[in-house]
């Protein structure tokens, strides 16, 4: 090579490493929407993917090792095979792990799940903990794997917020770009954990971002896909549920049948849900009244499940292989019914133990049995006019899940993706729509809205509820040196008459003080203790107050449609 060709190669060798220099440092200063956002969306589709499918094998290994049987098909008939003592101490001893986990990882010993990602999508910038999250990962893995009965999707979800968290920091992802991460993230570990990748994408829509913006949904598919060739490189193109041969809805005069179905489910639904608030609320309780330190609670509610599944090992674990014969019609009409009640009881007892895991689940086993139940009861009393009752089976199973997670549509696909049974969507349908149009009334929506309901955190009533909790008073009062300050004398009369807020307040607490009062400003004062007298900072105005939150509402809105 002559040395004016050398000289050549080496300008463009150098032109591009500069070229590449300089498109990281825009990625790291304005964040992936300027460097090949797709792009990333993939990889975080591969980390999410891989992620789900370690966290599936870890959940195997450790039922391998405690069970001697790492297929969750048959967990339970393995299990019911083993010493009654081992059944009651594998439980114990995995709820002692998983306290001291979260003891010593979490600030507050509380298992990080779907809810925690919403709200993350919702007020932070499409992050989540990350230190927390790998400890709810981890004490999930040791839960499910030691016999709590619980679900592996929820603590597969957040561990993906985790996964794209971790890449939304170190590319300074804005907001919208954080969340539209986490969607793909979300999507990829839906469908790399159940092989759904249309229900996966749907689902972090649906479910995590709450919107169907165009502008996030083909590099949410991206990653669904993504995670989907993960899940079926290593477990093939199969489904999680083998239906009987015929399960066709046989005459349309069944769909009234599949209506009150809805219903029923939508009650069974609400149920579920209240037994695990009642449960949390309860050892809440025991907690404070023996003073028992917050590290022994999951033991205490592993005993409990130890104890229920010496005489029905059917409560361990994921629960598909009891799901899966409720589906091709194995149980008995008590069985179902009963076997629906201790699940129910048992999954309270697992959330009430703050140990970890998931609802879909349980709700996919809940629903199957008490679709089954209805079934055997239906075809029964009307059998000229009826089809195969493991239809209502597979009809129930999508219908208390829906109404659990509040999310009729992802839902739905995933029972189709998990069944591969597309030719009974009528009834299905049916049964969902009409489960998540009761459920909804009964509660926030859903399980997980519900749950942040439940600690302060406004998301079910949109984004009018929740963006006033996340705009600080501080940031937007007119101190006492502004041009346009309040009279100091007149906010120290309104101080006296107690109508003042405190810096460290949000607009949440400062609309109903301007509707209360009708005053066109709040004085904003630092409250030094108890006892001692207030400091005037400044005022908030109400019409700095709207403002503020109409943009809000506008930057929110502005996102979801575009």
């Amino acid at each position: 090579m002559t040395e004016p060709e050398k000289s050549q190669l080496s300008e463009y060798v150098t032109a591009l490493m500069g070229a590449l220099r300089q498109a990281w440092r825009v990625m790291l200063t304005r964040g992936p929407s300027q460097f090949q956002f797709w792009v990333i969306a993939l990889i975080i589709g591969i980390g999410a993917g891989f992620a789900a499918l370690f966290f599936r094998k870890g959940i195997s290994w450790l039922q391998m090792i405690v069970y001697g049987n790492d297929d969750p098909t048959l967990l339970h008939s393995y299990a019911s095979g083993l010493s009654w003592y081992w059944l009651l101490i594998v439980p114990i001893c995995g709820g002692l792990v998983v306290g001291l986990i979260l003891h010593n990882f979490t600030p507050d010993a509380r298992v990080r799940s779907v809810a925690d990602v919403i709200e993350g999508a919702a007020m932070n910038n499409g992050r989540v903990e990350i230190r927390a999250g790998l400890a709810s990962a981890a004490a999930s893995m040791v839960t499910l794997g030691t016999g709590g009965s619980s679900g592996r999707e929820g603590p597969v979800v957040h561990l993906a917020g985790v996964v794209s968290s971790w890449v939304s920091n170190r590319i300074n992802a804005n907001g919208i770009t954080g969340r539209d991460l986490l969607g793909c993230a979300v999507a990829a570990a839906v469908s790399a954990s159940f092989n759904a990748p249309i229900a996966g994408a749907l689902f972090a829509l649906e479910v995590v971002l709450r919107h169907f913006a165009v502008h996030a949904f083909a590099p949410i598919v991206i990653a669904s896909v993504a995670g989907t060739v993960i899940n079926r490189l290593e477990f093939g193109d199969i489904t999680e549920f083998t239906l009987p041969v015929s399960t066709a809805l046989e005459f349309y005069q069944e769909l009234p049948a599949f209506l009150l179905l809805g219903l029923i489910c939508g009650v069974v639904a609400t149920v579920l849900m209240y037994a695990v608030f009642f449960a949390e609320d309860i050892g809440d309780e025991m907690q404070r009244a023996v003073g028992l330190p917050r590290w022994l609670r999951p033991a205490f509610s592993g005993a409990a499940l130890g104890a229920l599944a010496i005489w029905f090992p059917h409560i361990i674990g994921v629960g598909y292989e009891t799901t899966s014969a409720a589906l091709t019609g194995q149980l008995i009409l008590h069985e179902a019914i009963v076997f629906a009640v201790l699940k129910v009881t048992a999954v309270a007892i697992t959330f009430g133990g703050r140990m970890g895991g998931g609802m879909f689940s349980p709700s996919l086993m809940v629903g199957a049995l008490t679709g089954l139940a209805f079934g055997l009861i239906a075809t029964a009393i009307f059998p000229e006019v009826s089809g195969a009752h493991t239809l209502y089976a597979l009809a129930g199973m999508g219908a208390v899940a829906a109404a659990v997670l509040g999310a009729p549509i992802s839902t739905t696909l995933i029972v189709f993706e998990m069944t591969g049974d597309w030719q009974t969507g009528l009834a299905v349908m049916v049964a969902v729509s009409m489960s998540t149009a009761l459920a909804s009334r009964l509660v926030d929506r859903s399980f997980f809205l519900t749950l942040l309901e439940r600690r302060g955190t406004h998301l079910a009533a949109g984004p009018q509820a929740y963006l006033l909790s996340m705009t600080r008073v501080a940031t937007l009062m007119r101190d006492i040196e502004h041009e346009r300050a309040a009279p100091a004398e007149a906010c120290w009369e309104m101080i006296e008459d107690g109508i003042y807020i405190d810096r460290n307040a949000t607009l949440e607490a400062a609309m109903p003080i301007f509707d209360r009062t009708g005053v066109l400003y709040i004085p904003v004062v630092s409250l030094a203790g108890e006892g001692a007298p207030p400091e005037l900072l400044g005022a908030l105005f109400h019409v700095d107050a709207l403002k503020a939150f109409n943009n809000a509402l506008a930057a929110v809105s502005q996102e979801e449609h575009s």
